[in-house]
C-alpha cells in the first residue's frame, strides 16, 4: 500500500509543473550513445510519448553520427573528421541521408507511435537553411572544405507548427537545404537550437552522455546545476566549457536570445531523466537561464 501511495505522491509533486507547461512546446535533442542503447533509446522515448499525453508539445531533432559510421564502415568508406566534424563528400552525403531518413528517423517514429504517441518523420532540408561550412585546419590555421556540411542560416516552422497542431510528434533529421539547392549535414545540437528559436519553444533539452555541464571534467558530481549567460561567458573563457560541449552551449545562448526561458542539458542514460529535468524541483542536469 505504501508503495501505492508514494507513486499518487509523485504524480502530485509533478502536476504543477504539468499545469504550468501544458501546451508549451519543448524541443528535444536526441543523440550520442543514448540513441545506441536500446533500454536508454526506448526509455526517453517513453517519456517523451508522456510529455504528449499529458500536454505538453515535444519536438525531436535526432542525430545518428554513430549509425552513420557503421554503414560507411559496412560500405567501405572510411570515416574522416576535421575538428570534430565529418567530412561528407558526395557518395558519403547519399549515405547519410539514407540513414538519417530512412532508418534513424523511421525507428524513432515507430518507437513513439508503439508508445501510444502520435507521431512523424520531417526531413531536415524542407525546414532548414543553411550555407556550406568550412572548417578550421588547427596546423595551418586555414579553411579547409570538407564537402556538404553546413553551419544554419534560417529556418521555416511551418511543417513542425502544422504537425504540433495536429497533435503530432514531429521528428526532425538535422539536415538542410543551401541556396545552392545542395543538401547539407548539420550538427545535430546546433539543429536543434535552430528549431527551438524557429518554433519559440517554452524549452530546449539537449539529452547529453554527461550528468551535465561539469565544472570538473575529471568529476561526474560537479554538475553546475544553475548558470547564466554571464557564467557561460566565464566558463568558456576558463575553460571549463571545451569541445564537444561548445555546440550545446552556442544553441543554448542562441536559443534563449531568440526567447526559449530555459535550456537543459541532462544525462540520456539516467532512467526518466527527462522527466526528472521538467517535472521536478531541482532536476538532475545543468539549466541554462536569461541574465536576472
Amino acid at each position: 500500500m505504501q508503495k501505492i501511495i508514494k507513486k499518487a505522491g509523485v504524480l502530485i509533486e509533478a502536476m504543477p509543473y504539468i499545469q504550468a507547461f501544458r501546451g508549451e512546446t519543448v524541443v528535444i535533442k536526441f543523440g550520442g550513445s543514448a540513441m545506441e542503447d536500446k533500454a536508454c533509446h526506448d526509455g526517453i522515448l517513453t517519456d517523451t510519448a508522456f510529455l504528449e499525453c499529458v500536454g505538453l508539445r515535444p519536438v525531436v531533432v535526432h542525430g545518428g553520427g554513430k549509425a552513420i559510421s557503421r554503414r560507411m564502415a559496412s560500405s567501405g568508406l572510411k570515416p574522416s573528421f576535421v575538428n570534430g566534424l565529418r567530412v561528407t563528400d558526395a557518395s558519403t552525403m547519399q549515405l547519410v541521408e539514407e540513414v538519417l531518413n530512412h532508418e534513424v528517423n523511421v525507428e524513432i517514429v515507430e518507437t513513439l507511435i508503439a508508445r501510444g504517441a502520435r507521431a512523424t518523420g520531417l526531413q531536415g532540408p524542407s525546414i532548414l537553411r543553411a550555407e556550406k561550412n568550412l572548417a578550421l585546419d588547427k596546423t595551418t590555421n586555414k579553411p579547409v572544405d570538407i564537402g556538404f556540411v553546413g553551419r544554419i542560416t534560417g529556418a521555416n516552422p511551418s511543417p513542425i507548427t502544422a504537425c504540433l497542431e495536429a497533435d503530432m510528434i514531429p521528428v526532425i533529421t538535422p539536415l538542410a537545404r543551401g541556396a545552392d539547392g545542395a543538401v547539407y549535414n548539420i550538427n545535430a545540437d546546433e539543429s536543434a537550437a535552430a528549431v527551438a528559436k524557429a518554433v519559440r519553444a517554452r524549452k530546449l533539452v539537449f539529452l547529453s552522455d554527461v550528468p551535465g555541464l561539469l565544472r570538473d571534467p575529471q568529476n561526474p558530481d560537479s554538475v553546475i546545476s544553475t548558470l547564466n549567460r554571464t557564467d557561460v561567458a566565464e566558463l568558456i573563457r576558463d575553460g571549463v566549457i571545451t569541445e564537444g560541449m561548445l555546440p550545446k552551449i552556442q544553441g543554448a545562448l542562441d536559443a534563449l536570445a531568440a526567447g526559449v526561458r530555459k535550456v537543459h542539458i541532462v544525462d540520456g542514460h539516467i532512467p526518466h531523466s527527462l522527466l526528472l529535468e521538467i517535472f521536478t524541483e531541482k532536476g538532475i542536469g545543468t539549466e541554462i537561464i536569461q541574465d536576472e
